[in-house]
């Protein structure tokens, strides 16, 4: 049974990342539009409807910090066409060139393949979306084994309401629904014990897709992300994720919303330990973060007379964080004002624009 769950699990692994792919294409595509990269084009007196200029697009990555250089963006886009999500106008070119050459996302043109794969990601998607409604009560904070977890959903309830929405006819139908989205790593069984049963079993989401994804989270495997190290506060956070029994960050709503307005300075927050880590500006960061700067903890004591003498006039953001399955990934410390002693390189904060040294005004008003 264990090493069935195993290598379902791993399964799962592969499927969740091409998932993870797909939903960066979009979030990508979704910008692409908004700021008028993509749009009708003509050449050699023929149009060709919402595609973009290779070239400019390259450009574009570096300039929102995307990517680091060329090469390197070159390389992301290239990630996207080898998953069919954008491709050569006239399929004439199976290689993304930083030239002069129209490309454009498979989903703006309908030739984006639908396989089984890829509905069941759609279909997890827009039920997702559902469950994190404010109107939807399914989801609640509960205990199964005397561990506490938020946002869980009892199996036998959630079949009620796929039935109650129209996603299934009968009993049976909602439980193969259940089964396939806990094999393609969109929920989960709250210890990872159990396939997906009518059952009164606890089980939660495991993907959130309202993150905002990092294209540079295309070029690293999770598990080749540099460690922290073990004078970090986020080397027990990782090991308290591993080992469930003992961990209270499980209990974090993965899709939780903060909102934190920091006082920001203008110029180099050196002073403060954290120069060279993360862009103050909202855009996500264009490298992986644990090689941007290790080190993520300002260890030593910082005054509130330091945080306030005179320098750099210091700006006002607003920071809305979206919590992952362990937390926001940040620690504040200190009183009028707090300020962030800490940032996990791989979580939320930090890719939300967080750094070691911000003053801290109001999370959550």
């Amino acid at each position: 049974m264990e090493e069935g769950m195993s290598s379902m699990q791993q399964k799962a692994a592969e499927l969740e990342h091409m998932a993870e792919v797909l939903l960066t294409g979009e979030q990508l595509r979704l910008r692409l539009h908004e700021e008028k990269v993509i749009k009708d084009r003509r050449h050699h007196l023929k149009t060709y409807p919402n595609c973009f200029v290779a070239k400019e697009l390259i450009d574009w990555l570096i300039d929102h910090k995307e990517a680091s250089d060329r090469e390197t963006a070159i390389k992301l886009v290239q990630k996207l066409l080898d998953h069919s999500i954008v491709h050569h106008v006239c399929d004439e070119h199976k290689e993304f060139k930083d030239v002069k050459l129209f490309y454009r996302f498979r989903k703006d043109d309908g030739t984006f393949p639908l396989d089984n794969e890829v509905k069941v990601f759609m279909r997890g998607q827009r039920l997702y979306e559902k469950l994190m409604s404010s109107e939807n009560t399914l989801l609640q904070a509960r205990e199964e084994e005397g561990v506490k977890y938020e946002r869980t959903f009892v199996a036998s309830e959630f079949i009620d309401w796929l039935i109650q929405e129209g996603e299934a006819t009968t009993r049976s139908e909602a439980e193969q629904l259940g089964r396939r989205l806990l094999e393609h790593g969109i929920i989960q069984h709250v210890s990872s014990k159990h396939h997906f049963m009518d059952s009164n079993l606890l089980y939660q989401c495991r993907m959130n897709f309202r993150r905002r994804r990092r294209l540079m989270e295309l070029l690293t495997e999770k598990s080749r992300l540099m460690p922290e190290t073990h004078d970090s506060p986020f080397c027990l956070r990782k090991q308290n994720h591993d080992n469930r029994k003992h961990t209270s960050f499980l209990s974090v709503s993965p899709t939780k919303e903060i909102k934190i307005v920091s006082a920001v300075r203008r110029s180099s927050m050196s002073s403060c330990g954290s120069s060279g880590y993360f862009s103050s500006s909202p855009t996500l960061s264009s490298s992986p973060p644990v090689l941007c700067n290790p080190k993520s903890v300002l260890k030593r004591p910082v005054t509130a007379d330091e945080l306030l003498m005179p320098g750099a006039p210091y700006v006002r953001k607003t920071f809305t964080i979206v919590g992952d399955a362990v937390g926001w990934g940040f620690v504040v410390r200190g009183s009028k004002p707090c300020h962030i002693q800490a940032v996990d390189p791989s979580g939320p904060a930090a890719a939300a624009g967080m750094k070691v040294g911000f003053q801290t005004g109001t999370i959550n008003g």
